[in-house]
């Protein structure tokens, strides 16, 4: 994995081009500014609860080590890596997108509403942004996107571990007020006992009724007249 490294302006130019074609991947990874900022989301596919961004620029000064992508750390690994990252980053920023945001804007648009959020909400305005994925929000500085970027750039690796963590926290209070979904167990995601509690109980105000599982549920409650039609008062 790869840190920041000074470039000439030149190589700024080149690392300023969409990370998209990924023929040109390797030498934006060598030519990344000075105040780099990385970002990536968490929760794009549960039925319930926000989905979450985060934007970190990482200090060269304090390098934090066992930074990857999110998703290959333990839960454990993850909370330890997320505090050294607010202890020594330059400055990161979390936000969200909320489950109202989802429904009415769709996931992907409610995803680069909380990025800009998240790239908003730095205290240092950042000279590039990498984003994980394929695409990038519409931002006011360059931005790129990498595919994987999650485990190439260390960067967006934080960004991925505060996103997370952020969320699964979410969660877990999610459960103290709504414990018959089991939120702390699958963090939104639509597993087998998910789906039979929300067959059992219906929707609460925390699910996505724009996604399909969450959707059959709800119409087949109103249906049978266990749930109030969605737009009663």
């Amino acid at each position: 994995m790869l840190s920041r490294k000074a470039a000439s302006s030149a190589a700024q130019k080149a690392a300023q081009k969409t990370a998209r074609q990924q023929g040109e991947l390797p030498l934006l990874l060598e030519a990344l500014p000075p105040l780099l900022a990385g970002v990536d989301e968490a929760g794009r596919g549960p039925l319930a609860g926000p989905v979450v961004a985060a934007a970190v620029i990482l200090d060269d000064l304090h390098p934090i080590a066992g930074l990857d992508d999110s998703k290959r750390l333990s839960a454990k690994k993850r909370q330890q890596l997320s505090d050294a990252i607010k202890a020594h980053a330059l400055t990161f920023c979390i936000a969200e997108a909320s489950v109202e945001e989802i429904d009415r804007l769709n996931i992907l648009q409610a995803t680069m509403l909380a990025m800009q959020r998240a790239v908003a909400g730095l205290r240092i305005r950042p000279r590039l942004v990498c984003v994980d994925g394929n695409r990038t929000p519409r931002l006011e500085v360059p931005a790129v996107a990498i595919v994987g970027g999650d485990a190439k750039v260390q960067a967006i690796s934080a960004a991925s571990i505060l996103a997370k963590v952020h969320r699964d926290a979410w969660l877990d209070q999610a459960d103290q007020e709504h414990p018959q979904y089991g939120f702390a167990q699958h963090k939104g995601y639509g597993t087998a006992a998910h789906l039979a509690a929300l067959q059992a109980h219906g929707p609460c105000a925390l699910h996505r009724r724009s996604f399909r599982p969450v959707a059959d549920v709800t119409r087949w409650a109103e249906e049978s007249g266990a749930l109030p039609p969605a737009n009663a008062s």
